[in-house]
This record gives structure tokens, C-alpha cells and sequence, in this order.
């Protein structure tokens, strides 16, 4: 597995443009469809429900994965995102990307401490 560092600036833009991308952590989960920003070409994703189960926890096991998006499918490596400054701008790229009445309330909702905690950096990887 070898990493890139950073999407090619095509795919940062399809992810900027796009409300909605597909995500699969592991193998064995099926995509499913999150919302992503992007701050300082970096990709920022967090989840809503923090099941056991679910996409979160499964890259906390094992951090390899895939994003599906424009029709291509991905290969990423999901990282713990940490600093004030950096969780700052993430909620505030969401609050810009996502700025509708209907997505306000779930807004409010993915910048509260819990889900700021659980933000993770996708980092594409060659397979």
C-alpha cells in the first residue's frame, strides 16, 4: 500500500461540488452515502450515528477503505484529525457546503464536541 498524500486536484474538486459521496470502510461494508468537505485540499468526513457496526468504527479496526465518487471508486486511508484551529474550519466548511434550512438542523448537530471527536482525514492510497 502506498500512499499519495493528497487527491488529484480533479477529485477535490468532484468532492467540493458533490453533497453527497459514497463511502466503504474495509472490504466487507457496502458504500453508503455521507456528507464530505474539503478545507485546504484535505477531505474531512464525520459520521452522524456512531454505531458498532457502522463505517466509523470499522476504520478505527482497520483504516483502509474506499470513497466512490463522480463514478470512480477511491482507495483511502482514514486518520484521526486533531487541532482546534483545523476542527474549526471543518465545522465552518460544513455550515458554507451545507447551508440549506433543511440541513441546518444537521449542521448543528455534526459540530457538536461528540462528533467533532470523531472527524477523520481521508488520505488516498494506491492498492
Amino acid at each position: 500500500m502506498k500512499t499519495k498524500n493528497h487527491f488529484s486536484s480533479s477529485v477535490i474538486a468532484n468532492l467540493i461540488a458533490s453533497k453527497r459521496m459514497g463511502i466503504r470502510a474495509g472490504v466487507e461494508h457496502r458504500f453508503v452515502g455521507i456528507w464530505v468537505v474539503v478545507v485546504n485540499d484535505r477531505a474531512f468526513v464525520r459520521p452522524w450515528n456512531n454505531k458498532a457496526t457502522g463505517w466509523y468504527r470499522t476504520f478505527m479496526k482497520d483504516p483502509l477503505g474506499a470513497i466512490e465518487i463522480s463514478g470512480r471508486e477511491i482507495y483511502v486511508r482514514a486518520k484521526k484529525t486533531r487541532g482546534e484551529r483545523l476542527m474549526d474550519a471543518i465545522d465552518s466548511a460544513y455550515a458554507e457546503k451545507y447551508n440549506t434550512p433543511a440541513n441546518k438542523k444537521w449542521v448543528r448537530g455534526l459540530i457538536l464536541p461528540r462528533r467533532r471527536k470523531t472527524t477523520l482525514e481521508l488520505i488516498p492510497i494506491q492498492r
